[in-house]
């Protein structure tokens, strides 16, 4: 997908971009696979903040995505690739052989009447889904399931891809974007290629009106804040505060370890991001 530059006639659009949704065939989502979206402005239960600087942004619709991708064995059609203000990949139309139709993360280069199919074993392209053990070492995955049949859960945003680097025992060991490699069941489902939608990350939004659009609320810095609000706040004059940075419950923001010790999962981890 392409990125879209505007003739600098504001001081907005001298620096604003937007993809050209030049591979989106529809306009609307389809209905049957739509629910109402609450914005609950970065509260918990109790009405309290748990995520700053969330707030406002655009009404949205949830497209219900086919995450665990367990229609085995039935060939599905590509309908349209759609937007998705949800995520920052697209999203494909897949209408079934049997009829159903189900929403799934679009992977690159995966176009309207293009066929896919989910199974044991299955032709290595693009959208289809099976088991990483009968998946060839070396070649692009992505929507990895953590367990079996609980869907995927890592590698879903634009542009993003993992590869298998090999196999241990009744595992793979998969090379994650962030460098990490990690065993994952081989039993476990993940589906072939990159996520599409790859140019998101180079637009530029150009105007702080556009963050707010997105439920993304202004960011102040903690030394300006007054003491009762933040660690870093209150003294006379402009401050830096006289302390290594921390967030406003007084946990180190710079190289602390905040990963529980006795996570399952870490035994899991082989090489870490860093």
């Amino acid at each position: 997908m392409a990125i879209k530059k505007y003739r600098p006639i504001t001081p907005t659009t001298r620096y604003k971009t937007t993809l050209a949704f030049e591979t989106i065939t529809a306009d609307e989502p389809f209905k049957g696979l739509t629910k109402g979206k609450s914005q609950l402005a970065g509260r918990g239960f109790k009405n309290q903040i748990s995520v700053r600087r969330k707030g406002g942004g655009h009404k949205r619709k949830y497209r219900v995505i086919d995450f665990k991708r367990n229609k085995f064995d039935i060939q599905g059609r590509v309908e349209t690739i759609e937007y998705d203000p949800n995520r920052s990949a697209n999203i494909a139309l897949i209408c079934y052989a049997d009829g159903e139709r189900r929403y799934i993360i679009a992977p690159d280069s995966l176009q309207v009447n293009d066929t896919i199919i989910s199974g044991e074993k299955v032709e290595i392209k693009p959208g289809n889904t099976m088991p990483m053990k009968n998946i060839p070492v070396g070649a692009n995955i992505y929507n990895i399931e953590m367990h079996k049949g609980k869907g995927g859960q890592l590698v879903r945003s634009a542009g993003a891809s993992a590869s298998i680097a090999g196999s241990e025992g009744k595992y793979c060991l998969v090379k994650l974007p962030s460098g990490e490699v990690r065993k994952v069941n081989k039993e476990c489902l993940a589906t072939i290629g990159e996520v599409g939608n790859k140019d998101h990350n180079n637009v530029t939004i150009g105007k702080a009106g556009r963050s707010r659009w997105m439920n993304k609320r202004p960011k102040v810095r903690g030394c300006v804040m007054n003491p009762v609000d933040h660690p870093l706040g209150g003294g006379e004059g402009k401050s830096s505060g006289k302390r290594h940075p921390v967030s406003p419950t007084g946990v180190p923001a710079k190289g602390y370890k905040t990963r529980d010790k006795n996570k399952y999962s870490n035994t899991m981890i082989i090489k870490r991001r860093k």
